[in-house]
C-alpha cells in the first residue's frame, strides 16, 4: 500500500492551471492522497519554480500557505546533488529528474508521480497521477 508520495513539478503546475490537460487528473490525485491520508513530499526547489511558472500569484501564494502546512517539503542536501550530478554526467540525463528521483527515494517515498512519459527511474515506482488513480 502505498503510504508517502513524492510530487513532481509537473504534477503541481497541473494541478494550479486548470488549462493544461492533466489538470483533472492531478487534482483527482490530490483528492484521493488527502482523503487517505497519503503523505505528500516535494523539494523546497519548488515552491520557486512554481511561483515563477504559474500566472496567477495570489492564488499560488494561497496555496504555498496551505501546503507547507499539509505537505512534507524537504531539501536536496549535498549527497543527492552530489550523487545526480555523477549519474547525470554517467548516463546523460537530466539532472533535475535525477536530483527529485534520487529525493524521493532519500524521502522513504513509495511512489514518485510525474506526467514526465521519459523521467529518470532510481528504483522507486514512478507513474503518472492517471496511473496512480488507477491503481488505488
Amino acid at each position: 500500500m502505498i503510504e508517502k508520495i513524492y510530487l513532481d513539478i509537473n504534477i503541481i503546475i497541473d494541478l494550479l492551471d486548470n488549462t493544461r490537460s492533466n489538470h483533472n487528473d492531478s487534482q483527482s490525485l490530490l483528492e484521493y492522497a488527502t482523503k487517505n491520508e497519503i503523505t505528500i513530499t516535494i523539494s523546497e526547489d519548488m515552491i520557486n519554480t512554481i511561483f515563477y511558472i504559474v500566472k496567477d500569484k495570489k492564488s499560488v501564494l494561497r496555496f504555498l500557505k496551505v501546503i507547507i502546512e499539509e505537505w512534507r517539503i524537504v531539501p536536496f542536501g549535498t549527497d543527492v546533488i552530489n550523487k545526480a550530478i555523477d549519474i547525470s554526467m554517467q548516463k546523460d540525463c537530466d539532472l533535475e529528474d535525477v536530483m527529485q528521483c534520487l529525493c524521493a527515494k532519500a524521502n522513504e517515498c513509495d511512489a514518485l508521480i510525474t506526467n514526465d512519459k521519459d523521467f529518470y527511474s532510481c528504483e522507486i515506482e514512478s507513474m503518472s497521477a492517471e496511473k496512480f488513480l488507477m491503481y488505488q
